[in-house]
């Protein structure tokens, strides 16, 4: 099938689309935190130190497969990463729902559904996504932030409709009945890594192709060679700060609106509303990462969501909660997606799985951090602003770092070789 042919359809699309409604799950889970975390603390008698610290563990878990499910997605495919991984998230959550210690909680929510949801991550599914497409790469991208705010938005008020009905086991029950009834499909009939020789570019001799022509970059690297220069690590620290913000607004944010005076539907309804405003959001920043400079693009996300904590913790009104939560909303997304496409951009689709799963293991252990520093900062200070002003602090320096990011390859190393 000519990838470039207008006339059919192409199967990107749906790999595209089934990808998107896999991270909305996934991401939605592991941001959404927030309605479960008071009524789990409760049920266990739990404080808050003790229930974020095993967050954390998780965040940290969910890290580390990351690179290893981007590694198995090279070597073993993209449909038996999935499909592993659901296993181990359909265990974790029969495990969890039926123990009352801190260990057993912390093995199973912690560490093996962590470790499952790394499985079924957007890291395993940001290679086959960049095999199938050159030319629209940022905007296909884009689609797995789209899913994220997706997962945010609906994740957060459903999971908080659900528990004025259900115990946090019956909700666990039921996502993990709903994930595997969308992945299992989605793994096996949707999900093909034999992708077209150039993606979705034009046929070479076209117009179009001349205009984007399909440029093999990063083909001298080895993944540690990668891994050691300066483009990698200024992606990875913005991906920390990135991390460390959206867990901290995913687990802390509910309960921190809640200590400032807002009830907690109001709570619930502010922290979706940056996930609904950030869906369309995502479309139009899609269609901006293939038409200009995906490093200043990345810049201007994290100085918008820096301001946005800070107003954040400044809301005094629901009018001011929800008008940050509508600005905050539109630069939400994209700060993932835009460092996965400018890494298969300058190391090439050969390595963007691992490099995007050792990058990722910096997003989760801000993640770690935010979860452990937002519990233990309010037990003991008694105030919100030592996380949440840090996660501003941090998101601000990711916008002057993403400014250094270079804007065509990189050239290939002093003592090349092939991996």
């Amino acid at each position: 099938m000519p990838s470039a042919d207008p006339q059919r359809w192409y199967f990107g699309w749906n790999i595209v689309a089934a990808a998107t409604v896999l991270t909305a799950l996934t991401v939605g889970m592991r941001l959404g935190l927030g309605p479960l975390f008071l009524p789990m603390a409760e049920d266990l008698g739990f404080s808050r130190s003790l229930l974020s610290t095993i967050v954390a563990v998780g965040m940290l878990c969910y890290g580390a497969a990351m690179p290893l499910a981007g590694w198995l997605v090279a070597r073993r495919g993209t449909r038996h990463v999935l499909l592993c991984g659901t296993a181990m998230l359909v265990l974790a959550t029969l495990w969890a729902v039926n123990t009352r210690t801190p260990l057993g909680l912390m093995l199973s929510f912690g560490v093996l559904m962590s470790l499952g949801a790394g499985f079924t991550s957007p890291i395993a599914l940001t290679p086959i996504i960049s095999r199938w497409f050159n030319r629209r790469r940022g905007m296909a991208l884009f689609f797995l932030s789209t899913g994220s705010m997706a997962g945010i938005a609906i994740m957060t008020p459903a999971l908080g409709l659900a528990l004025q009905h259900l115990s946090w086991q019956a909700t666990l029950l039921g996502f993990a009945v709903l994930f595997s009834a969308i992945t299992v499909p989605s793994a096996l009939l949707v999900m093909r890594d034999q992708a077209p020789p150039d993606g979705d570019a034009p046929l070479p001799g076209s117009a179009a192709h001349a205009a984007n022509p399909v440029a093999p970059v990063g083909q001298h690297y080895t993944v540690l060679q990668a891994m050691r220069t300066a483009t990698f690590l200024k992606i990875t620290l913005g991906l920390f700060a990135c991390g460390f913000s959206m867990n901290l607004l995913g687990t802390h944010g509910m309960p921190m609106l809640m200590d400032h005076g807002f009830d907690a539907t109001t709570s619930a309804l502010g922290i979706g509303l940056i996930g609904v405003v950030a869906i369309p959001s995502t479309v139009v920043l899609g269609r901006l990462a293939d038409r200009m400079p995906r490093r200043k693009l990345l810049a201007a996300i994290y100085c918008v969501r820096g301001f946005g904590f800070f107003s954040l913790l400044l809301a005094g009104s629901t009018l001011e909660l929800y008008g940050t939560s509508v600005i905050g909303g539109i630069a939400w997304a994209g700060s993932i997606a835009l460092s996965s496409a400018i890494l298969a951009d300058i190391y090439g689709v050969r390595l963007v799985g691992v490099l995007y799963g050792w990058a990722y293991l910096g997003h989760q252990v801000g993640a770690a951090i935010s979860s452990w520093l937002g519990g233990w900062g309010f037990e003991h200070l008694g105030t919100h602003w030592l996380a949440f002003g840090l996660a501003g602090a941090l998101l601000m320096l990711a916008s002057g770092v993403a400014l250094l990011l270079p804007g065509k390859a990189a050239p290939a190393p002093a003592r090349a070789s092939t991996a």
